[in-house]
């Protein structure tokens, strides 16, 4: 089997059923399966080895029903626009309507938090994720300051990202370059603590380059349990990316 006359590689996409499915050659993989990433909202086929990657296709296409059904539960789009009310680090935001620039309005005894940007469709959308960005910014900073103090490491520069592949990531520090760490903005639509856990995740991270025994020490010392945090985020990561989509 091939596409557009050329034999099948690991990373190779097809379309089945509507939806993207992906090859991938696992080396340890014992037979052909297929799962759903519901972050990138695709499906996974694998294969032990490239040698069988037309196999995994095949099995792909012979399930474009179990394909469809999963596709139906993924969390429909939701599309930015004044009335909305979304969660911002667990709290209650309202979006509203407005003909200044775009702007975080605190919570007071009179109103709820709320986001006020003007424009309209993908305009206003824009403004809203800007500001969203920019919270998830400020907030991150502070808590990356401080789990690095917990931790006696040393302050990397911290960005945002929109990565569908992960939540957060880090860079080690090299000689003549800080270390560096980069966190979906996206994880501002999450509770607090589970927010929170990743920036401890990533700053664990300066210490160990790895998800070993010690690693798993440092976070827990920081947060205690993760599992709970990170089961939200298995569950809920889809709904988070179908934000503004």
């Amino acid at each position: 089997m091939s596409i557009f006359g050329r034999s099948l590689a690991d990373g190779d996409r097809l379309e089945v059923a509507g939806a993207t499915v992906r090859l991938k050659v696992h080396a340890r993989a014992r037979r052909i399966s297929l799962r759903l990433d519901r972050s990138k909202r695709e499906i996974i086929a694998t294969a032990p080895s490239q040698r069988r990657l037309p196999e995994a296709a095949a099995f792909a296409r012979d399930r474009a029903s179990w394909i469809a059904e999963r596709l139906a539960e993924l969390p429909q789009s939701q599309a930015i626009a004044p009335g909305m009310t979304i969660s911002l680090f667990g709290a209650p935001c309202r979006l509203e309507a407005s003909d200044k620039p775009a702007r975080l309005h605190p919570a007071s005894d009179e109103a709820p938090l709320r986001i006020s940007a003007r424009g309209e469709g993908e305009v206003y959308a824009n403004a809203v994720i800007r500001i969203i960005k920019r919270h998830a910014l400020a907030v991150f900073t502070e808590r990356t300051a401080f789990y690095c103090a917990q931790l006696g490491a040393k302050l990397p520069s911290v960005t945002m990202m929109d990565a569908r592949a992960r939540w957060g990531s880090c860079r080690p520090g090299l000689p003549g370059k800080p270390a560096a760490i980069r966190y979906s903005w996206r994880l501002a639509l999450a509770p607090y603590e589970v927010a929170d856990y990743v920036a401890a995740h990533e700053c664990a991270h300066l210490l160990e380059l790895n998800h070993g025994p010690k690693f798993w020490a440092h976070v827990s010392a920081l947060v205690g349990d993760e599992r709970p945090h990170r089961a939200w985020l298995r569950a809920e990561g889809a709904r988070l990316h179908a934000f503004g989509r």
